[in-house]
């Protein structure tokens, strides 16, 4: 089977994969005459679905393939054989669900960057006592009234958008539709409507801070995962990029840039550059200490991953996570509850490991921990096919290539 021949059918098999599970398929730019052949067929089974992903596996180690783009499919094939075999009845355990559909280790993190990331914030945060008690004071004042959140989320997307068209450039035609919904469990969701078009969910319901507004904004819109999915319509970008799945290895890499593009495309900084955008929907006079605690609170993205991983893989109580999420994000009671019981799930568990792991993976690439790199390396990034593999390879040579295995 030639190279066309394997990536056709590796964009027909996600397809079918969508059809079986609606929410596996993200997104689908191809050639539509695809999309309605695969849904003419019969409905798919399970484990037909991830026979074909191992067949096409054997095809793509035995083909000649560039190294990267192989690696990237061995990659998918290897998590949609796990998803097909899981919507057969399979039921891995969640350290194995990591590995084969992410290329993650279920492990939890080191507490020496985490209590740098309180000493940090001990510093940071004015007034006495506990540390606790203060960084509920300053969520308290930095909270986004919701009378005001749709104005503030609209300045702050196109002051975003005209930031990403000068810094990575955008495709003409492109935009992005804001919904303002009750979910409670809905802080910003993305949505691609195909075209160059997203809607993007926002909760009414979520505490929303100024601290934290501006990269949420970034992360779903630009130029985080509506400009992924506008990037995959560009002619030159590798075929199979063509279908956007869940729950496979490319999400962790798409997570982890979309929480860099705030840094990408303002940069340090940019606590200021928020106030002047808000300025006239929202007072936000404390910016550079909003900005400061962001960049601490950052160093503790990694806790939500490690409490999904005492739940699922260490078996660990409930109230010993709560306690865990207390007592390192610093929350109340009640909002560490409802952490635990949105982690109960394990396909939530999984993309907050997915989230936190995602960013490791893009910081890890400068010395600092500060940024991703450069424009070139966040755009080269979103648009080659790549999977935590080969990214990681690229950390240890940059300019080199590597063996499908």
């Amino acid at each position: 089977m030639d190279e066309r021949t394997t990536v056709t059918e590796y964009l027909r098999l996600g397809v079918r994969f969508g059809r079986l599970a609606p929410r596996l398929l993200h997104g689908y730019t191809g050639d539509g005459r695809l999309l309605s052949e695969v849904y003419s067929e019969p409905p798919p089974a399970p484990r037909e679905l991830a026979a074909q992903a191992r067949r096409l596996r054997g095809l793509v180690r035995s083909g000649d393939l560039p190294a990267r783009r192989g690696e990237f499919l061995l990659g998918q094939l290897t998590a949609l054989d796990c998803l097909g075999r899981m919507l057969a009845g399979a039921r891995p355990s969640f350290g194995a669900r990591l590995r084969a559909c992410f290329q993650l280790d279920a492990v939890v993190g080191e507490p020496e960057p985490y209590e740098r990331a309180h000493a940090e914030l001990d510093t940071i945060l004015p007034g006495t006592g506990p540390l606790s008690r203060r960084m509920a004071a300053f969520r308290e004042r930095d909270r986004v009234p919701p009378r005001v959140l749709p104005a503030c989320v609209r300045a702050l997307s196109t002051a975003l958008r005209e930031r990403t068209s000068e810094v990575l450039g955008l495709p003409g035609g492109e935009s992005v539709d804001y919904r303002f919904v009750t979910d409670p469990r809905v802080s910003g969701l993305h949505h691609y409507l195909g075209h160059g078009r997203s809607r993007v969910s926002v909760g009414l319901a979520a505490p929303h801070r100024t601290a934290s507004l501006p990269r949420l904004i970034a992360h779903e819109s630009y130029p985080g995962h509506h400009v992924q999915y506008c990037r995959r319509r560009s002619p030159c970008r590798a075929p199979e990029q063509a279908v956007v799945l869940a729950q496979t290895p490319e999400c962790v890499v798409a997570e982890g840039l979309a929480e860099r593009g705030l840094d990408t495309v303002v940069g340090p900084g940019w606590g200021e550059w928020a106030r002047r955008v808000l300025s006239g929907v929202l007072r936000f006079p404390h910016a550079e200490l909003a900005e400061r605690v962001d960049r601490a609170l950052r160093k503790l993205s990694g806790v939500r991953g490690d409490a999904a991983v005492m739940l699922h893989e260490h078996g660990c109580s409930r109230e010993r996570v709560c306690a865990y999420l207390r007592h390192w994000l610093l929350l109340d009671e009640t909002r560490a509850t409802a952490l635990v019981d949105l982690l109960s799930d394990p396909t939530p568990a999984a993309h907050a490991v997915v989230c936190s792991e995602g960013e490791r993976l893009m910081v890890s690439r400068t010395a600092q921990d500060e940024v991703v790199g450069t424009a070139r390396d966040y755009l080269r990034l979103l648009e080659e096919p790549h999977v935590p593999r080969t990214v990681r390879a690229a950390l240890v040579a940059p300019t080199g290539d590597h063996t499908v295995e």
